[in-house]
């Protein structure tokens, strides 16, 4: 099977760009030792269109733009949230932001987008912020835990709080107990054979 020169496999009729959307992650470690994970957000569309609250929204003015940073310690437990709504549909969709520190003391792991929907979902938060948090919490995974473990023999680093690799087993395709990765890094925890024959053959 071919691929086209974006990876793709199947070339699209013809057609225009009409609306855009980016997400922006970053992760920073402190001075403090506590980590930044920040996010932002962007809807654009190609055309102006009529909005009840701002007027004609004219092509590549963002119909929404927010960003977000939550601080995290090597736990993941989350210390500090806050959020900024720069652009919005409606004149009230900045005061959901304020909720945003709610978030405070729930820890990035099992369950997380839950007890983060419990806090500030629905009625209680921006939507397009609560879709910022869950590629937030692979960001501050991705800012963390790798961090940690290149650093566990440092004096500054504590190496109990390094991440222990086998937390990972069947999170993806990748680290399923049934698949060579986890046979080649924890021979301990495989359990195949491969049962996915034909995904795997077309790999």
């Amino acid at each position: 099977m071919s691929q086209l020169p974006n990876g793709l496999t199947q070339a699209p009729p013809g057609r225009r760009p009409l609306h855009t959307r980016k997400v922006e992650c970053q992760g920073y470690l402190r001075d403090d030792g506590l980590f930044d994970i920040e996010g932002r957000i962007t809807d654009t569309k190609t055309y102006s269109f009529e909005n009840h609250h701002r007027g004609v929204v004219e092509p590549g003015d963002p119909v929404h733009d927010m960003l977000v940073r939550i601080t995290v310690d090597e736990t993941l437990t989350i210390v500090a949230a806050e959020a900024f709504s720069q652009k919005t549909p409606y004149s009230i969709c900045p005061l959901a932001a304020l909720n945003f520190r709610r978030l405070v003391g729930i820890r990035i792991g099992a369950g997380y987008m839950r007890k983060v929907k419990a806090v500030y979902g629905r009625d209680k938060g921006c939507t397009h912020i609560l879709e910022l948090l869950y590629p937030l919490g692979t960001t501050a995974y991705q800012t963390v835990y790798p961090y940690l473990e290149n650093n566990k023999r440092s004096d500054n680093v504590d190496e109990g709080a390094a991440m222990d690799p086998t937390r990972l087993l069947n999170s993806c395709y990748a680290f399923s107990t049934r698949r060579e990765v986890v046979r080649e890094l924890w021979p301990d925890h495989y359990e195949g054979p491969e049962e996915d024959g034909e995904a795997d053959a077309a790999a």
